[in-house]
């Protein structure tokens, strides 16, 4: 199926029934009511000088019934229709109009309206990755049998590059009969470019049309679901990408790439743009759509850039993504780049599966040689011409004090002092790639780029455009020392390839957004890690490797870091088991994930972060690092409802009004006994204590552990408290058979604040396990906490 695009509204439903087709009645309905309509309605002769994009949640069962859909009660009563970006159904009841501030204010008042939020603009959060998650070629979810191929994958990026072999699809069976989406026409992409693999792609663009002067520029974009930007195709392709011999990233990471669900179908939701990122109001406009469409998962690698978290009922992601799990479609996360700072993690809302990023086994050294004999680790993606040992002056531009001139800012370098050299860069404040430019610009030969501080020892490997590599902040440190103290500095860089079996690996990626939850300390997150550092997929062919526009590169394939990166193999995991397990629930797949990672990595140690070398904790990690291989058969889940979720959102101090914007629905709280939010029926458990509470304090919670496995099953309890404190379960032992499949346990925790030493993270972590005494280990981190109110 395909449409053709145009600048009318996007609707995935007719707005009108065919009962009410003739435009006779619909006109005469709509000049009665309009003559009836009152203030606030929104003409289009209202000033819009300082008009910007609104998104306005509605109670869509306060329509009066003489309308026949919603849009035409919209654009009578609240705004006009040359005003309206988008109408929303499936996951919410409302639009999106472009007004001034004094309008959306008005707009408030209608006794309709149950809340008002501007458009925000987000951002993008950024082979051998599939094996390291505990896969097998012909074994497991990655047998010969078909698992994957009748759930489809829903990615909300910069669309994408269908022409790949990534997407090819080669003994795929018939898309899904209840497959209801598009193949949507526009530039350079029409229903050809959709077949078995790709089975839908959607562009969303009127949100950035409102927003950006001049709207989209289509000389570096693409009206239409085709990706300019490379970023969806990488992330549609690590999620579900198909077999890909032969493949490389000009020579690097050579070998086959296929993603996590081969055989899953892809649906493309462009929502975010080159060079102006992403709009709430197209995002949410996609949920809609998706829900509709009928995808099982959605894959969501954005988040606020900002540095601000809204809470869930002003947070289109957090809306959208809990309509999508109430209607059984698992949603995830990217857990944001602002690592390695505390309560930096993004995407907070617990019916979102929220993925941190780790490293892999695989490496590409490029190491800096120093004229005084010293080789310095760094990492790097240079396929050009190497400098084979040649040594050339190295110069740090840094040590005269200009902070401008050490990041190798546009305009910043001397060519007189830079011709010929090698240059030494700080990261920070601009791409790195692009400081290589600059210093190509000047004359340079070549780069070292030196993380600060604040990146510490975590590298990322990038396709300069001149022979450059990176280094960690220690090993910066002593290059630029080196630079300074001694008389004739020279240095040069040693490209050695790709190399696997990395030890340690998995290790906390440096970037990757960190705990504790900033909205409700008490459920953690992120949930888990996943691979999210030097991953190779797909990539387009609209730019370079490096992405900057004077990159005339070509590559079928890349390699990019980020939580990006990560959140699409959570999301091709959940496919697997959706596949495997169709009747589990989203909070089920989540909790088979959570509770089979790994905590230890390929050297048999604690996890480590990679920002400081020492051993990380929940609040890096989660629960873990993704096993796939385990989660198929997790033994128990505990699963959460839509009512589970509601009686959070009471928990929380929400009220009745509040938590409709986010469930549609009108809600009851409880009123006698307020619920706990520590009660959600989360798979990891968190217990916050006020820092006034002083002496000795408990707190319990309740959880509920679903039998998925074998019928008669006894589950015993390990306990691993964390330090000072004690941790009890009531139960010990948890008895299941054919008749009872679920059993609940109380966790009571106690500690004494006087004497509880908290430590550098504010907390103390331990872990409650359940043991079958077979194959089953059901793991749940346990975090122990004081803080006041957030």
């Amino acid at each position: 199926m395909s449409v053709k695009a145009s600048h009318s509204l996007h609707f995935p439903f007719p707005l009108l029934p065919s009962s009410m087709a003739s435009p006779s009645i619909v006109a005469a309905i709509l000049l009665f009511f309009f003559f009836l309509s009152s203030p606030p309605f929104i003409s289009f002769a209202a000033s819009q000088s300082a008009a910007k994009t609104f998104i306005f949640r509605i109670d869509g069962g306060s329509m009066p019934s003489i309308f026949p859909t919603h849009y035409h009660w919209y654009s009578t009563e609240f705004a006009e229709e040359s005003r309206i970006l988008h109408v929303y159904h499936s996951v919410f009841h409302g639009f999106s109009a472009v007004v001034t501030p004094d309008e959306a204010d008005n707009l408030r008042n209608h006794p309709a309206v149950l809340a008002v939020f501007e458009d925000k603009r987000r951002e993008l959060h950024t082979t051998r990755s599939p094996q390291f998650l505990g896969l097998q070629n012909q074994k497991g979810l990655w047998s010969e049998s078909d698992y994957g191929s009748d759930v489809i994958i829903g990615v909300f990026d910069t669309g994408i590059w269908p022409e790949r072999r990534s997407f090819s699809d080669l003994n795929l069976g018939p898309v899904p009969k209840r497959w209801r989406g598009v193949c949507e026409s526009g530039a350079r992409f029409g229903p050809r470019n959709c077949n078995r693999k790709i089975v839908g792609a959607r562009f969303f663009a009127k949100g950035q049309q409102a927003a950006v002067i001049g709207g989209i520029n289509k000389t570096v974009e693409f009206l239409s679901p085709r990706d300019a930007d490379g970023h969806g195709t990488h992330t549609s392709s690590t999620a579900a990408g198909r077999h890909a011999f032969k493949a490389s990233m000009s020579g690097y990471a050579s070998g086959v790439a296929k993603g996590v669900a081969p055989k899953a179908r892809i649906a493309a939701y462009k929502v975010c743009w080159k060079d102006s990122g992403c709009l709430d109001s197209d995002i949410l406009a996609a949920f809609d759509a998706a829900v509709y469409d009928g995808v099982d998962v959605i894959s969501i690698s954005i988040g606020g850039g900002d540095g601000i978290t809204s809470p869930y009922y002003l947070d289109p992601i957090a809306i959208g993504s809990y309509g999508a799990a109430s209607k059984g479609i698992f949603v995830s996360s990217s857990a944001g780049n602002e690592g390695p700072n505390g309560m930096s993690v993004t995407n907070l809302a617990p019916w979102v599966t929220t993925v941190g990023a780790s490293t892999i086994d695989r490496n590409f050294p490029a190491d800096a040689i120093l004229g005084d004999g010293h080789r310095l680790r760094g990492v790097s993606l240079y396929a050009g011409v190497p400098l084979n040992g040649r040594m050339f002056p190295v110069i740090y531009p840094g040590k005269s004090g200009m902070s401008s001139a050490s990041l190798c800012m546009e305009n910043t370098l001397d060519p007189k002092h830079v011709k010929g050299k090698i240059v030494i860069c700080d990261r920070g404040s601009s791409p790195r790639v692009a400081k290589g430019l600059v210093v190509k610009k000047a004359g340079g030969v070549g780069m070292i780029l030196a993380n600060g501080a604040s990146n510490g020892e975590g590298l990322v490997g990038d396709a300069h455009l001149i022979p450059a590599c990176a280094v960690g902040s220690n090993e910066g440190d002593r290059i630029k020392a080196y630079a300074s103290s001694h008389p004739n500095p020279i240095a040069s860089i040693d490209f050695r390839g790709t190399i696997v079996g990395i030890k340690p690996a998995p290790v906390i990626a440096s970037f990757s957004g960190r705990g504790p939850n900033g909205l409700n300390p008490e459920i953690l997150k992120p949930d888990l890690i996943a691979p999210g550092v030097n991953i190779l997929a797909a990539w387009t062919d609209a730019v370079g490797p490096t992405g900057l526009p004077s990159d005339p590169r070509k590559t079928e394939f890349n390699i990019l870091s980020g939580t990006s990166m990560a959140c699409p193999h959570v999301s091709g995991a959940a496919a697997l088991l959706k596949s495997a397990h169709p009747d589990w629930s989203p909070a089920a797949i989540r909790s088979a994930m959570m509770t089979t990672t790994n905590l230890v990595d390929n050297s048999n140690r604690s996890l480590i972060d990679e920002s400081t070398g020492k051993s990380a904790t929940p609040y890096d990690y989660g629960s873990g690092h993704l096993n796939l291989g385990r989660a198929l058969d997790p033994g128990l889940v505990y699963d959460i409802t839509n009512d589970d979720y509601i009686t959070f959102l009471c928990s929380i101090g929400y009220g009745p009004k509040t938590i409709q914007v986010i469930t549609r629905t009108p809600v009851r709280c409880p009123t006698r006994r307020k619920p706990s939010p520590g009660n959600l029926n989360y798979p990891s458990i968190t217990a916050v204590f006020p820092t006034s509470r002083r002496g000795l304090v408990s707190k319990t919670v309740i959880r509920t552990a679903t039998n998925v496995g074998q019928a008669a099953a006894i589950y015993r309890a390990r306990i691993e408290s964390p330090r000072g404190v004690t941790v009890t379960v009531k139960p010990m032992r948890l008895v299941f058979n054919s008749a009872v499949k679920r059993r609940s346990y109380a966790v009571t925790v106690t500690v004494d604040t006087r004497n509880v030493v908290l430590g550098e993270t504010g907390a103390v972590f331990g872990s409650i396990t359940w043991f079958d005494g077979g194959k089953h280990v059901v793991r749940s981190p346990v975090v122990v906490t004081q803080m006041d109110s957030l």
